[in-house]
């Protein structure tokens, strides 16, 4: 059992407008864990939501930015900043357009993939060496905006599903916190 904290930021954007959107996967995984940990959000400075407790006997900081979508950086680097955590111990969980719906990839490090959110992380901590859970959203359909299609409800379909899929990822989170990243991985990359 470690004492020195992880971060786990979820991505999306703040306002009950929002909440049902695919672009808040992040938020809604956690308020999952927060529940979890048996811990409850409150404003702290730096324009975010946070909560602590432990994971799996891990030390956590759950943070939800509650600035919008791309300005996601700045109050991360604030909280990471506050609690002294550092890049390596951030676990990001963020919506991608490029897995299939419900799809999960874990991963250390990479592109921004076009996703503002993650623009905004990379250059505020001044690296990309964070941890990422990446829940697939899919692709819009025809030539639909991603921009407008991030920002859609799932369907009545996706929605039945999204309980058992956001507690997948949830499960992903823990694994990383107890079981490090290969291993994790290799269970959940799908």
């Amino acid at each position: 059992m470690t004492d020195d904290p992880y971060l786990i930021v979820g991505l999306g954007n703040p306002g009950p407008k929002y909440a049902p959107t695919r672009h808040n996967a992040g938020f809604e995984i956690l308020k999952l864990l927060a529940e979890r940990a048996g811990s409850r959000f409150k404003a702290h400075k730096g324009h975010a939501d946070v909560a602590e407790g432990r994971l799996s006997g891990t030390r956590v900081v759950l943070a939800k930015p509650m600035t919008f979508m791309n300005l996601s950086g700045s109050p991360t680097s604030s909280v990471a900043n506050f609690f002294k955590i550092p890049v390596e111990q951030i676990i990001v969980v963020h919506d991608e357009l490029d897995l299939p719906f419900g799809g999960l990839r874990v991963k250390r490090g990479g592109g921004d993939g076009g996703h503002n959110g993650l623009k905004s992380l990379t250059s505020c901590l001044g690296s990309k060496e964070y941890l990422r859970v990446r829940f697939g959203i899919g692709r819009p359909p025809g030539r639909q905006d991603p921009a407008d299609y991030v920002l859609k409800e799932f369907t009545p379909v996706e929605r039945k599903e999204l309980p058992l899929l956001y507690d997948r990822a949830a499960d992903a989170v823990e694994s990383l916190l107890t079981h490090g990243l290969e291993r994790t991985q290799a269970s959940f990359n799908s």
